[in-house]
């Protein structure tokens, strides 16, 4: 077991987005998080990767309780630890594609050259070398999404966590990605945590879990 979450709460307001939340995530498993919108999925993952502070409850990450780090040691664990792959891609628009995709290694202390180079071999994996030298804006949804990818794979992460990653695509293009994301993942032995509300997304996973008012249950015991 990589990661693990138990009894989680999280309020926005008076709205609580989970009341006693847990998951566990075992190395090289991809689990697919399902719900439908407004359930809690998105704050889940936030909670999981550190990105949001729980109310209550823990995640502890290879037996490191992320509450007790500093802001500094979390943003350090999602940099060198953890990959992100968001619905919109989020890439930075100022820069390149291939770019966007060296920006981890460069952040993690890497130099320019040897970054890029790095990039560009993750681009050809995820076909998709063509975009390296376009901006952002200048390639297609599937293109830019792919581009997310590698760039959440290139620092060779443990987890990587997916928000909706087809959601701003279409059908073939959704599944294209699907098809290179848990193959690519599979390849690296990176664990996936994948919030999604599509079932052929979550086909691609090992295992289901649902999220319902901000409780969780496997798919399996979730009639």
């Amino acid at each position: 077991m990589i990661l693990q979450a138990s009894r989680l709460a999280k309020s926005f307001g008076a709205t609580q987005a989970l009341r006693g939340a847990g998951l566990t995530i075992d190395a090289g498993e991809i689990v697919a998080v399902m719900g439908p919108s407004g359930s809690g999925k998105s704050t889940l993952l936030h909670c999981l990767s550190g990105i949001l502070q729980p109310d209550g409850g823990t995640v502890t990450y290879r037996g490191v309780d992320l509450g007790g780090l500093s802001d500094r040691d979390r943003s350090a664990l999602r940099r060198d630890d953890f990959g992100f792959v968001f619905q919109f891609g989020q890439l930075v628009p100022e820069l390149t594609c291939l770019e966007n995709v060296a920006l981890p290694l460069r952040l993690g202390g890497t130099g320019r050259r040897t970054a890029e180079a790095t990039a560009t071999v993750w681009l050809e994996r995820l076909e998709v070398e063509e975009a390296g030298r376009q901006q952002p804006g200048d390639v297609s949804g599937g293109q830019a999404q792919r581009v997310a990818i590698a760039r959440a794979l290139i620092h060779d992460p443990a987890i990587i966590f997916a928000d909706e990653p087809t959601g701003a695509l279409d059908t073939l293009q959704g599944e294209k990605v699907m098809q290179l994301l848990s193959s690519t993942v599979r390849g690296s032995g990176a664990a996936l945590v994948l919030v999604t509300h599509e079932p052929r997304v979550a086909a691609y996973s090992d295992r289901e879990v649902i999220v319902r008012d901000g409780r969780t249950a496997d798919a399996a015991n979730a009639a």
